[in-house]
């Protein structure tokens, strides 16, 4: 599998009660395939995964797998704290036909980063899909260094990309670069975008983030793939008020534009995380109006 592109996290849709919403599942998954973006990530930190039952897990895993129908990849979120637990969700991704894991450690009382190593290690040598080893210390806690990141792609030939989200991005994924002389594996950027351009054109090879207009986001990675920078910097500047606005904490922003775009059948997240406030959804159709006037954002957009 090629991890270098554009690969939306997707929302996990729900109905107002909190069951899944198996329908717009098939929307959301159909809707970026048609968009012919390089992958989809379900079950990360935007799909609500910690709320989740495993029979849900498996429910979403399987109708997005069937949904993509080899339109285009499907990466599952597999971390858990405990190693054999992530080895058992790698093994229902794999069971269901998805195509490779995201996986990132988990906090310990004493911070140790052989034991994330082993963590890697042993997930890897269960007979897993490939890895896409996802640093980000603002959700783990877990700070992992340049060179334990280093040392996971050159021992550990299943980790077959780094998304990197330690700050600052653009210096460790320079670093990361520069430092993969034994083995090199595509690098992508998370964090919503917020420091895409900046990403880019410090080396790294795409997006693995939920911004809800991916399609700018494949237009900004083509751009910079083909070293038009200066269009890159137009389109990110261009939108960088509704990356920066999605950045809130919690999903909801980006749940409910993805509903405004007629993916989602309703915004709702999962208790006990909150919903949009009036206030933020007001702010939001004002951005909206703003970047894109007259614009049917039910459509893909033509960045």
């Amino acid at each position: 599998m090629n991890f270098t592109g554009t690969f939306p996290i997707l929302a996990t849709p729900f109905h107002g009660d909190g069951s899944l919403d198996l329908e717009s599942v098939d929307r959301l998954v159909g809707f970026m395939a048609g968009l012919g973006v390089d992958g989809v990530t379900i079950l990360g930190m935007l799909g609500e995964s910690n709320r989740m039952l495993d029979r849900e897990r498996e429910t979403l895993i399987a109708r997005s797998v069937a949904a993509a129908a080899g339109r285009t990849r499907v990466i599952v979120g597999a971390s858990h704290p405990g190693t054999q637990a992530t080895i058992g969700l790698c093994q229902m991704a794999k069971d269901l036909g998805a195509d490779a894991v995201m996986i990132a450690p988990s906090a310990e009382p004493v911070p140790n980063e052989a034991r994330v190593f082993e963590y890697f290690q042993q997930v890897a040598a269960a007979d897993v899909l490939p890895i896409v080893a996802q640093d980000h210390p603002a959700s783990t806690q877990v700070h992992m260094s340049v060179p334990l990141l280093l040392r996971l792609v050159d021992e550990i030939p299943v980790i077959a990309c780094v998304k990197e989200e330690g700050l600052p991005t653009p210096v460790r994924i320079a670093a990361l670069k520069q430092g993969m002389q034994k083995r090199r594996v595509p690098l992508l950027t998370g964090l919503g975008a917020l420091y895409g351009y900046f990403d880019l054109a410090a080396g790294c090879d795409g997006f693995n983030t939920g911004f809800a207009f991916p399609e700018v986001l494949m237009a900004i990675e083509r751009a910079a793939r083909a070293r038009n920078l200066d269009e890159a910097y137009r389109l990110y500047a261009k939108y960088l008020p509704l990356i920066v606005f999605e950045q809130q904490p919690g999903v909801a922003v980006r749940k409910e534009l993805l509903r405004l775009r007629g993916l989602l059948g309703q915004a709702q997240v999962r208790h006990p995380g909150a919903a949009i406030s009036e206030s933020a959804a007001r702010q939001l159709r004002d951005i909206l109006q703003r970047v894109l006037p007259g614009i049917d954002i039910t459509q893909a957009l033509q960045p």
